[in-house]
């Protein structure tokens, strides 16, 4: 199956962030995508909470959101917004991957689980939890052949998460991103070829990169690994594009069946203190 991975410098407002999203969503489409997914915060990034909170809006408002549905439908094909920053029902705001059939119709909806709280040594802090409202849920869901175990960004270094969607019956694990510049440099393909060969499970991971509007950097280099820990497609920049990739579909029974490690785990009592 061919899928693409959009790699966006998403703007500081929704309006420029659609204007900026869709011409890579119909290139990718254009050049046979039937699944097409987007990175972390596809909607909009604004670190400056007070100025982002007040553009953010429900799903079903949202300019980014309502676009990238109506060019689904137009295009016939599967969107994942990696993740669109939301205002939930009781007016806390969301970090929200959605998955969008090719009729336009949202058929799954993943908020993250993860905050990333932080204080790097290069002087960059971030403070997800002072913005969002964690997910309690992890999800799976189904994008035509393809099953799906939704997660976002900071997920990534939770492994937990990666067995739980890989027994539940995920087979490509979609990890949209924002990652530092920093933390990209050092620990992106390795996490994500980690977490590949764990699950027997593609991961498909499209990223933000370059110099924001607001001032962050973002790592970019979007990648596709396959489910033997091989990367089967990747940019080696950060850039705005479109990253294409084939998925042998049979490729996840195959590493499951030679690495059984999912099945041959067993439970155990945890270690004492030190």
């Amino acid at each position: 199956m061919k899928v693409a991975l959009i790699q966006t410098r998403t703007p500081a407002t929704p309006e420029a962030g659609l204007a900026h999203v869709l011409p890579l969503l119909r290139e990718a489409a254009a050049a046979g995508a039937k699944f097409i997914a987007t990175p972390e915060g596809t909607n909009v990034l604004q670190k400056d909470r007070e100025l982002l909170l007040p553009m953010l809006k429900s799903e079903q408002e949202d300019v980014v959101v309502t676009g990238l549905r109506a060019a689904a439908k137009d295009l016939g094909v599967w969107v994942l917004i990696g993740s669109a920053l939301v205002k939930r029902e009781d007016g806390k705001a969301a970090n929200r991957s959605l998955l969008i059939s090719p009729d336009g119709a949202i058929t799954a909806a993943y908020d993250k689980l993860h905050m990333f709280d932080v204080d790097l040594p290069t002087g960059e802090t971030a403070r997800e939890s002072a913005t969002y409202e964690p997910g309690a849920q992890a999800v799976t869901a189904r994008a035509g052949e393809l099953k799906l175990g939704m997660t976002v960004c900071y997920d990534l270094r939770f492994p937990a998460l990666y067995r739980a969607l890989a027994l539940a019956g995920a087979e490509v694990m979609t990890i949209p991103a924002a990652f530092t510049r920093p933390t990209g440099a050092a620990h992106w393909e390795v996490l994500m070829r980690a977490r590949a060969i764990e699950s027997g499970a593609f991961v498909l991971a499209p990223a933000q990169g370059g110099r924001h509007e607001d001032g962050r950097g973002t790592w970019g280099h979007s990648i596709a690994v396959a489910p033997w820990g091989e990367v089967i497609a990747q940019l080696d920049h950060d850039e705005p594009g479109v990253l294409m990739a084939d998925l042998d579909l049979e490729a996840a029974a195959k590493a499951r069946a030679a690495i059984p490690n999912l099945v041959n785990a067993r439970p155990f009592a945890d270690p004492k203190q030190l």
